[in-house]
């Protein structure tokens, strides 16, 4: 790709679209619906899109390319100033109010940010060719909008390429589809395509700043991993990264001691009733050993779910509820506790106070009393929502003491395992009934149902 020559209405042009790694070759080759390239940082992700989508423009007259990222600034630098200055001004002009290349040849590139309330702006536009800069910055939602817009009645083929690094808001759906290729009812494996690259892969880095892979290793064990090598398991910047498998996940118990107490717990809407099951031994150590996650269930239907999958034999202490079950509802009077302990399901009710539930899911997560003791939590091999999730959950942007709300299909079992750990830490709350006065400014049915107003932090891909 080091060059072509390109007719306008003034003559000739050369065009020199720079030379190219292995790697950013193969991603320029893949034919797939859906292609992503990164890992590692420093492998050369972002020069490789912009020649792409260049290259695209000069070889489909009349393509229609989108580029996104989560911010504009970061855009603009990144993307929009370097790409203007690589093509001359006789094969396109810049429009800066539309954020857009006009070519000669009629094709088109718009350059837009996309962030948590843009949706209006991507639905039922159309468009050729997508590429998403910085994709686990987006989440899986927004990545499925988008996708919606590859359409059109032209014989370009409709692709759509991503660029990413472990970590961030949409790290799960990402690694699950094109690292795990951990595929769903509806996709098939065939339409992604997955290039890994490290810094190896870039030698125009390692020649121009050496010192970078130096700065990489320097970096703490598991940013390292993630940023130096792509270890999509290493998840540098998430909220819990105290959790391993290979040091919280047990096997299976064949049959839980009978002498242990054991809890259930879960947090529940109509988007998601998320329910663990926790036991713990003689010297306080918890283990989750069961855990089921549903949506779509009215109370009647979760009760009866919890107490379905809760054996005989199995004599639970308690059950654990957060808080806003103990809101009484204004068409029935009741609180959503009320109807579970008329559907057989009596209540326990955690405290909310979000910063010391996590505080205290973390002291859990150490080891219990000395260093090499094992932690205070484990998790068996079965729980496998709870292992994905709690691994990957990220710190609130505004709050780093806090977790952060999205993406919310991930969060319910989250909360589950929060209310258990500062239950057992501060004790149950006395479930004070609720005056007329209070329900007023409480949170309302539907709200309680759903986790709150319907907007784009509820409106997420479940399970």
């Amino acid at each position: 790709m080091a060059g072509r020559n390109m007719k306008t209405t003034g003559g000739t042009v050369q065009v020199d679209l720079g030379s190219l790694n292995p790697k950013q070759k193969l991603f320029c080759q893949s034919r797939t619906r859906y292609t992503a390239y990164g890992g590692a940082r420093g492998g050369g992700k972002t020069h490789v899109l912009r020649v792409k989508a260049y290259g695209g423009a000069l070889t489909f007259p009349g393509i229609r390319i989108l580029i996104v990222r989560k911010e504009y600034p970061e855009l603009e630098q990144n993307i929009i100033l370097p790409m203007r200055k690589m093509i001359p001004p006789e094969l396109a002009s810049y429009n800066g109010q539309m954020r857009m290349l006009f070519f000669v040849n009629g094709s088109t590139i718009k350059f837009g940010h996309y962030g948590p309330r843009d949706d209006d702006e991507y639905q039922g536009i159309e468009y050729d060719w997508i590429f998403m800069e910085e994709a686990t910055q987006f989440t899986e939602r927004q990545f499925r909008i988008l996708g919606a817009d590859l359409r059109g009645v032209n014989d370009i083929p409709k692709r759509m390429y991503l660029t990413c690094n472990p970590g961030g808001i949409g790290h799960l759906w990402v690694k699950r589809l094109f690292v795990d290729r951990e595929y769903r009812d509806g996709e098939d494996g065939k339409d992604y395509t997955f290039i890994h690259a490290t810094v190896e892969d870039n030698p125009q880095l390692m020649k121009a700043s050496p010192e970078y892979v130096q700065m990489l290793e320097l970096m703490p064990e598991d940013v390292r991993r993630a940023w130096r090598y792509g270890d999509w398991n290493a998840l540098a910047g998430t909220f819990f990264p105290e959790f391993r498998k290979e040091t919280h996940v047990v096997a299976p118990f064949l049959r839980i001691p009978a002498e242990w107490r054991k809890y259930r717990v879960f947090d529940y809407g109509l988007d998601m009733f998320a329910c663990l099951w926790i036991a713990q031994d003689f010297e306080g150590r918890s283990y989750v050993y069961r855990e089921v996650q549903q949506s779509g269930l009215i109370v009647s239907e979760a009760a009866r779910l919890a107490l379905d999958l809760t054996p005989a034999h199995e004599q639970i202490s308690c059950t654990i509820a957060p808080p806003d079950m103990w809101n009484r509802q204004k068409d029935s009077g009741k609180s959503m506790a009320e109807l579970f302990a008329e559907n057989g399901l009596g209540l326990l009710k955690a405290s909310n106070n979000r910063i010391q539930g996590w505080m205290a899911l973390k002291e859990m997560l150490k080891p219990l009393k000395s260093e090499k003791d094992k932690p205070g939590l484990l998790v068996t091999e079965d729980c496998t929502g709870l292992i994905r999730n709690l691994p990957v959950i990220q710190h609130d942007e505004k709050n780093p003491s806090d977790c952060a709300t999205e993406p919310h299909d991930i969060t319910h079992i989250c909360d589950a395992l929060r209310y258990y750990a500062v239950t057992r830490t501060l004790g149950a709350e006395m479930a004070v009934p609720v005056s007329d006065e209070d329900e007023e400014e409480g949170m309302s049915y539907d709200a309680a149902m759903t986790g709150g107003e319907m907007t784009e932090t509820y409106l997420m891909f479940g399970d």
